[in-house]
C-alpha cells in the first residue's frame, strides 16, 4: 500500500514559500503520497504557535517545518530536541511520532553548509573573518555551519545590539571565545571580513532592502543570502554588480529541505531532483512578482 504523509511549514509571509513543490514532489518520486500544508502566522491571525502545534499533532501530521519568527520559540513547546538543535538555540524541523510526541531537530545548519560547499567551496570559510548579519534563529544555524567550515572569527552584527552580545557570548561558550565576537561597528566588521553573510529576513518579499549599505561591500568580499524569496535578492544583485562571488539561499533551502523529508519519512530524497524542481519553480515565480512589479 502506497505510504501517505501529511507535514507542513508554519511561519510568517510564507505564501511564496517553494517548500511545498519541493517536498510534494519528492513524495512522489519516492512512491508516496504526500500532501505539504502551509500555516501562515500573519493569515491565521488568531492562531498561535501552541495552537498550531496541537492542530498538526491531532490532524496526523508526519511533522512541520517552523521558519520566522518561531524557531527559538518553538522549543520550549517540544517533548524532545536533538542535541544538534540544542547547541544552535534554534529549531527548523518538528517531527511528530504516531504516539503525538514532538521531536525537534534543526537542518539548516547542514544545509547552509552543504550548499556553500557546493557554491563558493570550503576554502572560501577556512581560517577567515566572515562578517554574519542577524542574531536570530537562521543566524545561530548559519552560524554553527560557518564553524564547522573552519571560520576564524565571525563577526555577529544585529541591529539589536544586546542581541548579538547574548548571541556572541552564547556561541563562544561552545567554540571558543576567541572565534565570535558581537560587532558593534559595522564598517569595521565589514573591512576586515572575507565574506559577508545576511542571514536577517531583510531582503524577503514584503522586508525590502539591504541589511548592510552598498558601500561597505567590495569586490573582495563573497556574499550569501540565506533569502530565497526572491531569489536574486537586492543584496546578491548588489554584491554581483560589484563583482563579488555570490551564494543565494536557493542551495540551502533545498538541502535543508532534503534533510527535513529525511528526517519526516525515513526516505531518502533524490537532491538532484529537488534542485532542478527547485530552479524552475523559483524561476516561475519570480518572473510573476517581477510582472506584478
Amino acid at each position: 500500500m502506497q505510504r501517505r504523509f501529511l507535514v507542513g511549514l508554519i511561519g510568517a509571509n510564507i505564501g511564496k514559500s517553494l517548500s511545498p513543490a519541493l517536498h510534494e514532489d519528492a513524495f512522489a518520486a519516492a512512491g508516496a503520497q504526500g500532501y505539504y500544508h502551509l500555516m501562515d502566522l500573519q493569515v491565521l491571525q488568531r492562531a498561535t504557535l501552541e495552537s498550531l502545534l496541537a492542530a498538526v499533532r491531532t490532524a496526523g501530521f508526519a511533522g512541520v517545518n517552523v521558519t520566522h519568527p518561531v524557531k527559538e520559540a518553538v522549543l520550549p513547546l517540544l517533548d524532545d530536541v536533538s542535541p544538534e538543535a540544542r547547541e544552535i538555540g534554534a529549531v527548523n524541523t518538528v517531527v511528530i511520532g504516531r504516539d503525538g510526541r514532538t521531536a525537534g531537530h534543526n537542518t539548516d545548519r547542514t544545509g547552509f553548509r552543504r550548499a556553500f560547499e557546493e557554491v563558493l567551496g570550503t576554502k572560501a570559510a577556512a581560517r577567515q573573518q566572515v562578517l554574519l548579519l542577524g542574531a536570530g534563529g537562521a543566524g545561530r544555524a548559519v552560524a554553527c555551519a560557518l564553524m564547522d567550515l573552519g571560520v576564524q572569527v565571525l563577526h555577529v552584527f544585529d541591529t539589536d545590539a544586546a542581541r548579538a552580545q547574548t548571541f556572541a557570548a552564547d556561541l563562544q561558550n561552545r567554540f571558543g571565545s576567541d572565534r565570535i565576537r558581537a560587532a558593534a561597528d559595522l564598517a569595521g566588521a565589514a573591512w576586515q571580513a572575507a565574506g559577508i553573510v545576511n542571514a536577517t529576513p531583510i531582503g524577503m518579499l514584503g522586508y525590502p532592502g539591504m541589511a548592510i549599505g552598498a558601500e561597505l561591500i567590495d569586490a573582495r568580499h563573497w556574499v550569501a543570502d540565506v533569502v530565497y524569496t526572491p531569489l536574486e535578492t537586492q543584496l546578491i544583485a548588489t554584491a554581483r554588480r560589484k563583482g563579488c562571488r555570490v551564494m543565494t539561499g536557493g542551495g540551502m533551502c533545498v538541502h535543508q529541505a532534503a534533510e527535513a523529508f529525511r528526517l519526516f519519512t525515513g526516505m531518502e530524497p533524490d537532491v538532484a531532483r529537488m534542485h532542478r524542481l527547485f530552479n524552475e519553480a523559483c524561476a516561475r515565480r519570480d518572473a510573476k512578482l517581477a510582472a506584478a512589479g
